[in-house]
């Protein structure tokens, strides 16, 4: 695997937006995590964590139409890249061989 600086927070966001598709905005790719996570997050982590992935070619984004509920304000929709994609299945494939592992680790552990 190529040296993918993706961190645990920066997966989760890439992974929800993947999830989401054309529904991935801001106010919704936050309120899908805190659900997930059940934790409350700031407006400005998700933020960062978004403008980083697109930094990086993990995510494009695009203004969608201006809406009266928004009060004539677009949203930010956000797409994942081909390489996202690639290097979300690479990491899958990384843990899953590694919780294989698992019941080694496991028995071990009990003796502690």
């Amino acid at each position: 695997m190529k040296k993918t600086k993706l961190g645990e927070f920066e997966e989760l966001v890439l992974l929800v937006v993947g999830a989401l598709g054309e529904e991935a905005y801001g106010v919704e790719i936050k309120r899908e995590l805190e659900t997930r996570l059940d934790e409350t997050l700031s407006v400005g982590s998700i933020q960062s964590a978004l403008k980083r992935l697109e930094e990086k070619g993990f995510l494009t984004s695009e203004f969608g139409e201006a809406t009266q509920k928004r009060g004539g304000k677009r949203k930010r929709i956000y797409t994942i890249t081909a390489y996202a994609h690639r290097t979300l299945a690479e990491l899958k494939a990384i843990r899953a061989d590694l919780w294989k592992s698992m019941p080694k680790l496991s028995h071990a552990l009990k003796a502690i």
